[in-house]
């Protein structure tokens, strides 16, 4: 498939060791040689596929040197694009990138658009849909479970289960279509009974498989929401820091010094979390502590577990009135223990004594560790995540994999009552139309367009 010739920087703006200038079409090797002048004396033409060289980069009108670089050209079609890609490895220095990049648009290439190059790999063949969906993931994975969902996707493992249940499909479509063409002879061509228990364990189980695995592994793909709630200067602020082992909340020793939330990252074994600190909660005539308790309780909402802190060395009456608002899953976190002798802990509640009690000291970090087990076994119990099977389809799949599901239900009742070979296939067409469109195989133009668009420029 012939494109024009599309160049940009790979690599993050920014001081740094190595700078990436990516350069994907017919003319990527003689723009490089343009401006490129390897330092062996031996002269290459073309250049050979697959080997680093060492050289300069040389303005061609004004003959200054502007960068010493490594540079690669891989010939189509073993190359990320499968067509002919040639790299420029600088020094990774603004100046050096885009006065590199200048060069490089000036001998007739295109600035690359957002996701183009990973876009072209999937229009030449290269990679399927769900795999150029895999790449923005992994760009965006922030810690080890959510990078191996995402190298579980790119290398193939959806498109696998998704390849399984098509075959099926068209196998069970070629036989109606046989008893369409000869229905004098479809008892012989289609047997409805074995039909519909290859519909059933070749097709409606994986995909309903599929669909369990998002259902149960969004929070591996898209993190967790973690809210820290509970009345003024219970020690949120001061737990929020020992999760995230740095200073981030102000402390103080003055209720409501918190008077807005915040939110930081916090790798949780391999989870992906957001920690959000709140403002207490209390009865208040301050209108801006007031709008603060007010996002608090919306957080609260958004939350997918909820800490609820009290201060052990206050009377836990008081802070009782504030939780029965909060239907959420949660853990109660009793604050303070160093203070208290273990004999003289108040009762729980037995309105709280339905959530599961961590006992710490924010100040000492005593039971922190115990706490962060907690919550990981909150999140996951019963969600049944297998790490050897890390296959967890992102939300346009999901929909699509529920229209296969609808459609392969619709033809296996179809075929139980007797309907037409016709408005069985029918039916079957649709399901693979669906799964045809999460590999990309048919997909609407402005659907494509807005999955690239997600992705930075120079991948």
């Amino acid at each position: 498939m012939g494109y024009d010739t599309v160049a940009a920087i790979a690599t993050p703006l920014g001081s740094g060791g190595i700078g990436i200038i990516r350069i994907s079409g017919k003319e990527a090797l003689g723009i490089t040689q343009a401006i490129f002048r390897p330092s062996c004396r031996k002269i290459f033409d073309p250049y050979p596929s697959h080997r680093f060289f060492h050289g300069w980069i040389r303005d061609p009108k004004s003959g200054m040197i502007l960068d010493e670089v490594l540079m690669v050209y891989m010939q189509a079609p073993r190359s990320y694009t499968r067509e002919d890609v040639a790299e420029i490895h600088t020094h990774s220095g603004p100046a050096a990138l885009r006065s590199t990049l200048d060069l490089v648009l000036s001998r007739g290439a295109r600035l690359a658009d957002p996701g183009e190059f990973t876009k072209r790999a999937f229009l030449n063949g290269r990679i399927d849909l769900s795999q150029a969906e895999a790449v923005i993931d992994i760009v965006n994975a922030k810690t080890l479970v959510s990078l191996e969902i995402a190298a579980a996707q790119i290398h193939g493992g959806l498109r696998k289960k998704i390849e399984t249940c098509r075959f099926a499909l068209w196998e069970l479509q070629t036989e109606l279509s046989a008893a369409i063409d000869f229905p004098e002879e479809m008892e012989t061509l289609f047997k409805a009974e074995t039909a519909a228990d290859r519909l059933k364990g070749q097709i409606l189980s994986p995909l309903q498989e599929l669909i369990k695995q998002h259902d149960q592994g969004r929070i591996l793909r898209e993190g967790i929401r973690v809210v820290v709630a509970g009345f003024p200067n219970v020690g949120k602020s001061s737990l929020m820091n020992c999760l995230l082992h740095r200073d981030r909340a102000i402390v103080s020793p003055y209720p409501g010094t918190t008077r807005d939330f915040l939110e930081e990252p916090l790798d949780l074994y391999g989870l992906q979390a957001m920690i959000v600190d709140t403002a207490g909660l209390q009865e208040t005539d301050d209108p801006v502590e007031r709008i603060g308790i007010e996002k608090t309780h919306e957080k609260i909402r958004e939350a997918d577990l909820l800490l609820f802190m009290v201060d052990v060395t206050q009377p836990i009456f008081i802070q009782k009135e504030t939780i029965p608002v909060f239907e959420k899953p949660t853990i109660l976190v009793v604050n303070k223990v160093d203070r208290v002798n273990s004999d003289r802990f108040p009762e729980i509640p037995k309105e709280w004594k339905r959530f599961p009690v961590v006992r710490i000291s924010a100040l000492t970090q005593y039971g922190v560790d115990a706490l962060k087990e907690k919550i990981f076994e909150r999140i996951t119990q019963g969600k049944g995540f297998r790490q050897e099977d890390p296959i967890v389809p992102n939300l346009r799949q999901k929909l699509l994999l529920d229209r296969a599901l609808k459609a392969t239900e619709a033809a296996l009742e179809g075929i139980s009552y007797g309907r037409s070979p016709e408005l069985v296939s029918m039916d079957v067409e649709e399901a693979l139309d669906a799964l045809n469109e999460i590999l990309g195989e048919t997909i609407r133009p402005d659907i494509l367009d807005a999955i690239f668009s997600r992705f930075c420029i120079g991948k």
